[in-house]
């Protein structure tokens, strides 16, 4: 089996990252998980979080993103981002921009939309406590 597999990140307006890594951890709606060489095929939905990447060449890279999807197999991992941006460059005006928008989708709905509306609002808030904005 091989140490390392191609890892790619896509928003809907680039392709963010594309290289071999030897792990990812991803923000899993229903819980976090660590991708290694060899998983077994999946697809997950994300949630607003921090995505790691331990790239095969030994660096280390984070990235923020608010939701989407991931498709994991034994020799890929490819994330698919509804916002995603390096953990550097992200600011808390951007953050405060995905809060407000998530505020303002919690208030117009109601029953298990507004359930969803408010999960993705606490990961959004409990986001910005960790990035520190």
């Amino acid at each position: 089996m091989t140490d390392s597999f191609t890892f790619e990140l896509l928003a809907p307006d680039r392709l963010l990252a594309s290289h071999e890594a030897r792990e990812v951890g991803i923000p899993g709606a229903e819980g976090d998980l660590t991708a290694l060489p060899g998983h077994a095929p999946l697809i997950i939905a994300l949630r607003p979080g921090i995505l790691r990447v331990a790239a095969s060449d030994g660096g280390e890279i984070e990235y923020v993103l608010t939701g989407g999807f991931a498709e994991l197999a034994a020799g890929s991992a490819t994330v698919l981002a509804e916002w995603a941006m390096e953990r550097s460059s992200v600011t808390s005006g951007m953050l405060r921009e995905h809060i407000a928008a998530a505020e303002s989708d919690s208030n117009a709905l109601e029953g298990t939309d507004k359930d969803s509306a408010d999960k993705t609002l606490a990961d959004l808030n409990a986001l910005a406590g960790v990035i520190g904005s």
